[in-house]
């Protein structure tokens, strides 16, 4: 068959990338998930350490003293940690399920697109909260809906055309597949 202007790579439309290019296709999703959750056990680290170093530094003895700025500083830590390790390419929990992050074109992140992709990141949690901010809910039934969100925002990506989360699609990147050099 001989490619039309339509179809030729060389005529595509500037900044459009075909689906077809094995690179550029999204991870699975429960590759994707897993991904997710490591990444949430290795925040643990990060929030420990960041948090240990905020209550040294303002001399908090109390768990509650000082709460809004201390949740302010770990907003600002967990997105320094996640724009720089993004504009790189991946995180370590990425690293091990061979996951990268580049912009819709395939090229890396800037660290103005990973902070763009940090703070819509925040739609994987903030809309459960705030449904639930007003109704003084337990524990358990607060761990119910945001973990029934969460679900529902991961196969939300199976309405998107590249499989990719929407969180993404906003922000101009992608999840890809990135195989390990070989050596």
């Amino acid at each position: 068959m001989i490619p039309t202007q339509a179809t030729s790579p060389e005529r595509a439309p500037l900044g459009h990338v075909p689906d077809s290019i094995p690179s550029l296709q999204a991870p699975g999703l429960w590759r994707r998930m897993a991904c997710w959750l490591y990444e949430g056990m290795l925040l643990f680290g990060v929030i420990f350490i960041a948090s240990y170093l905020f209550s040294a530094l303002t001399q908090t003895r109390h768990a509650l003293d000082n709460r809004h700025v201390q949740q302010a500083f770990l907003f600002i830590v967990l997105g320094i940690y996640f724009s720089w390790f993004w504009a790189k390419g991946q995180t370590l929990a990425m690293k091990t399920w061979h996951i990268r992050v580049v912009d819709a074109q395939g090229r890396p992140l800037t660290q103005a697109r990973a902070l763009l992709r940090y703070v819509l990141s925040w739609l994987w949690f903030l809309p459960a909260l705030a449904a639930i901010a007003p109704f003084g809910l337990s524990g358990a039934e607060s761990a119910v809906i945001v973990l029934g969100w969460i679900a529902v925002w991961a196969l939300l990506s199976r309405f998107h055309p590249q499989q990719q989360f929407w969180h993404d699609a906003l922000a101009g990147t992608r999840l890809i597949t990135s195989h390990p050099l070989n050596r």
